[in-house]
């Protein structure tokens, strides 16, 4: 691992981990650079790239830039706890390669933390996620019922907080750890899950991020990797999943959507039925078994267009 940089003793450390994504990178800090609120190091972590990453670092000539380079590829958590351990913030906020902040972010969510009591650790916000078809959808969904104080067990139904959305007390990462490096993907609802044990949220109702499509990107995958995520996060709050049954169900529903979507139908209408166990008038979960008896190619294709009539629908309800 090598350090380039200057230690100015920042109020906020931004980490934004890279895996050959120099051709993506120059939007996504510049969208940092140009933040109204200018408090802070952005700590880059080249994740064993192949490409001229360094060479774009090279031409952002900010002292506040600090870059890091791991010999070898080892994930986006890893990167990012590489990132973590080197900040020098009373506040860690996290960038993707491939998205844009909205220039007054910081600065919004700053003038809430320091209004807030100390046992808020995160302050999040809405964003728009644009979709490979140039759709964009608004996240967290307005459905969601709890957004703020106190949502650990919201946060076990929905993974509805996107990680460059959210800054967070360092202190949190002192009583909860950092990213589990098992997984590789979902990792950030897992440390949001872990935090909100033990800190409140507060939510701004405000798209300060934008969230692009990238073909490849781990958030697109379905596959094992995926649902080996879901099966590690469910082992972790077995505990409090156990309790409730409709929750459960749910989470059972989503494991064996994963699969199917791989086309592992067999295994994956084996969570079906669990779900339907756990809830027998779910008719999701009913309707997805059914489904899968189409094959692999016929449920992906359904979802596909399900999802498509649902962002119609909520389209044509905004302008009524």
């Amino acid at each position: 691992m090598q350090l380039r940089g200057d230690r100015i003793n920042p109020k906020v450390s931004i980490i934004l981990p890279s895996f050959n994504r120099a051709y993506l990178l120059p939007r996504a800090i510049k969208s940092i650079l140009n933040q109204t609120f200018q408090d802070f190091e952005l700590i880059i972590v080249d994740d064993g790239s192949s490409d001229n990453t360094e060479e774009v670092l090279n031409s952002f000539k900010d002292r506040r830039i600090i870059y890091i380079r791991h010999d070898r590829n080892k994930g986006a958590s890893a990167a990012r706890n590489t990132g973590l351990k080197v900040a020098s913030g009373d506040y860690i906020a996290f960038q993707d390669s491939d998205d844009e902040w909205i220039p007054d972010k910081l600065e919004k969510q700053i003038k809430v933390f320091e209004a807030a009591p100390s046992e808020v650790g995160v302050v999040y916000t809405s964003f728009w996620k644009y979709l490979n078809n140039n759709e964009k959808i608004y996240i967290p969904d307005p459905q969601i019922k709890l957004k703020e104080k106190c949502i650990f067990k919201e946060l076990l139904k929905h993974n509805f907080i996107g990680l460059p959305t959210a800054i967070i007390r360092k202190e949190c990462f002192e009583k909860v750890g950092k990213f589990d490096e098992e997984l590789s993907c979902l990792e950030d609802w897992d440390l949001f899950i872990r935090i909100s044990r033990y800190y409140q949220f507060m939510f701004i109702d405000e798209p300060l991020l934008l969230s692009y499509y990238t073909p490849g990107s781990v958030n697109e995958q379905e596959g094992n990797i995926k649902v080996n995520a879901l099966r590690l996060i469910l082992q972790k709050n077995w505990r409090d999943l156990v309790i409730d049954e409709y929750l459960l169900a749910r989470h059972y529903f989503n494991i064996g959507n994963s699969l199917c979507l791989d086309r592992k139908v067999k295994e994956g209408r084996k969570f079906f039925i669990e779900s339907v166990k756990l809830d027998p008038l779910n008719i999701k979960s009913l309707l997805a078994f059914a489904l899968s008896f189409g094959g692999g190619v016929l449920y992906k294709k359904t979802q596909r267009t399900k999802n498509l009539l649902k962002r119609k629908i909520r389209w044509v309800l905004k302008q009524l």
